[in-house]
């Protein structure tokens, strides 16, 4: 059986599923969404930029703008994760209207893709000493990123309408939510939590690997 994890968290994160998903795992998490205008404000991706240091980029984004949050629950490390799809390219984020809804699905159907999720984990100084009233002024971070892949069978223009209208795609990278069932996703690799947007085992294993540094 792996052991509980080492810390407790703030999970910077609006996400109910992620929020679910750290409950599961039996996480001791206390939740601190970032502003809406954090994640707004980060550029777009950049020339260059691969899909894996974008989405760990924009993770970061999160963890930085919920660091400044004053004062912070007890002695907490950061925890923020951002998620996006991938096809030929392209790169699939939160949807911003009904029509950009259907555009991603519509890439999507009949065809596999990749979905990544980034991670950033801000571990304050002196974990476990600092004041419950004070802000830690400095972090170390860790940061990284997962992908899976995943296949949608094919829709037709009646079910991709049907889809839509649920307005189920709100707030979800590439317009689906691979939990919800409403959709034919088939998971071919990886694991369905790095879709869902909070990879556990990923997660645990960069604390792990914090803390047991020398």
């Amino acid at each position: 059986m792996t052991p509980p994890l080492p810390l407790p968290l703030i999970l910077a994160s609006q996400s109910r599923r992620r929020r679910e998903l750290a409950i599961s795992a039996g996480w001791d998490v206390a939740i601190i969404p970032p502003p809406e205008q954090a994640e707004a404000s980060a550029s777009p991706h950049r020339p260059g930029e691969t899909v894996a240091d974008f989405v760990t980029r924009l993770a970061h984004v999160k963890a930085s703008a919920v660091s400044r949050h004053a004062p912070l629950p007890e002695a907490r490390a950061i925890l923020a994760c951002d998620t996006v799809g991938e096809i030929d390219g392209l790169i699939l984020g939160k949807p911003s209207n009904a029509h950009d809804a259907r555009r991603m699905i519509e890439a999507l159907s009949g065809e596999k893709h990749r979905v990544f999720t980034g991670v950033s984990i801000w571990f304050p100084e002196a974990l476990g000493t600092t004041d419950a009233n004070e802000r830690p002024h400095r972090y170390t971070t860790i940061e990284g990123c997962i992908s899976s892949e995943v296949f949608m069978e094919s829709l037709n223009k009646k079910e991709i309408d049907s889809y839509i209208a649920t307005n189920e795609w709100c707030g979800k990278a590439g317009a689906c939510g691979f939990q919800d069932g409403l959709l034919p996703l088939r998971l071919l690799k990886g694991s369905a939590d790095t879709v869902v947007g909070l990879p556990v085992a990923f997660i645990e294993q960069l604390i792990r690997r914090h803390i047991e540094a020398p």
